[in-house]
């Protein structure tokens, strides 16, 4: 009897876990993958234009290339939960910092010391363009997505503007090496970029009392000021970290291609941003969070599309497909399903406890 009640405490959990949809997700991703071609995540080695070993296939083709997406949804948790909306300009915010990173490599040679100085001045700039977000919706309490939507609409033109209205080249094997492969390490530099930036959020998110001073804010500002937190000061602080996520993942991908085209970098990226952050099972209305689950559903997106491309499904019809199977999952995320989920799970289980007894 006991252990039937263990196992309905067990279903209930697991049930109510925020992380179970978008796990079952990636799992529903690999099983059909391995069905569709049992080498789809095989692993290899071959030597690349350099002559370096590295790793290829489509698992570390999925890793490498969500890398942007997975730091801009960190960014968009934070921002999701402080301020029970989401910023949709941080693409072209991340146009932006490119430019700058562009323009600082192209005063001179590019040095290790060039490269951490563009990095540095990219993330300040775009600090700044994510306070100005930032101060509307906290300030002037504007709702999240109407205030970013004047950089959303002016931001790839101010990219556009910081380099004479061109799209220069930056060609150097520094930037390769961050946007590529380091010598004699086989994995992708973006991917070991993203480990160690994940590794330094955690850290600061559990080991200071910051996670849950922007859940309380975005939970209940009130409640929130009463107890000593500042709500203006916390929306603030969660874009601040999103101008340091923006820059980053704007100055990954110029690495990555050598050049800024402020059309086309990143484009869209924030759509997918808030689609990770809802796959994760994170509320858009804002308070608890889970990073895991952000971070689990850029995964998944990525994975999504590496599958339609590996299908041969043109490039024009996949965000078709990605938008069927993205409402899919998150319907099946939503309250109102894991509510009836967990109401069929208990009747069974209350079905297996009476069999029991008698």
């Amino acid at each position: 009897m006991k252990g039937k009640l263990d196992f309905s405490e067990k279903i209930k959990k697991l049930t109510s876990s925020q992380l179970i949809i978008p796990v079952i997700a990636l799992l529903i991703l690999v099983v059909f993958n391995l069905i569709r071609d049992p080498s789809f995540f095989s692993i290899g080695i071959k030597v690349n234009n350099v002559g370096n070993r590295v790793l290829t296939g489509n698992l570390i083709s999925i890793l490498n290339g969500a890398s942007e997406l997975v730091i801009l949804s960190i960014g968009m948790t934070l921002v999701t939960s402080a301020t029970k909306g989401q910023d949709i300009s941080i693409g072209a915010c991340a146009a932006i910092a490119g430019s700058i990173f562009v323009k600082i490599l192209r005063t001179g040679s590019i040095t290790v010391p060039t490269i951490f100085l563009g990095v540095i001045v990219a993330c300040c700039v775009a600090i700044v363009f994510c306070l100005f977000n930032g101060t509307l919706i906290a300030k002037f309490n504007i709702q999240p997505m109407i205030a970013s939507l004047i950089l959303f609409t002016a931001g790839r033109p101010i990219a556009y503007w910081i380099n004479g209205g061109a799209t220069p080249n930056v060609e150097s094997n520094l930037l390769g090496y961050l946007g590529g492969f380091i010598p004699g390490c086989p994995i992708p530099s973006p991917i070991l970029i993203v480990i160690l930036f994940v590794l330094l959020i955690l850290l600061l998110l559990n080991k200071t009392t910051l996670s849950l001073f922007i859940q309380s804010v975005g939970i209940n500002e009130k409640a929130a000021k009463q107890n000593g937190i500042n709500p203006v000061f916390m929306k603030m602080l969660v874009f601040v970290i999103l101008g340091v996520c923006v820059a980053l993942a704007g100055s990954m991908n110029v690495c990555r291609i050598g050049l800024i085209n402020h059309e086309k970098i990143l484009l869209d990226i924030e759509m997918d941003a808030i689609l990770a952050v809802a796959i994760g099972g994170n509320s858009l209305g804002g308070g608890k969070f889970r990073l895991a689950g952000s971070i689990i559903g850029a995964y998944i997106i990525q994975a999504l599309t590496t599958t339609l491309y590996a299908m041969k499904v043109s490039s024009t019809d996949i965000k078709a497909y990605k938008a069927i199977v993205i409402v899919i999952i998150v319907v099946a995320g939503s309250p109102v399903v894991k509510e009836w989920v967990g109401r069929i799970a208990k009747k069974v289980s209350a079905k297996a406890v009476k069999v029991e007894a008698k």
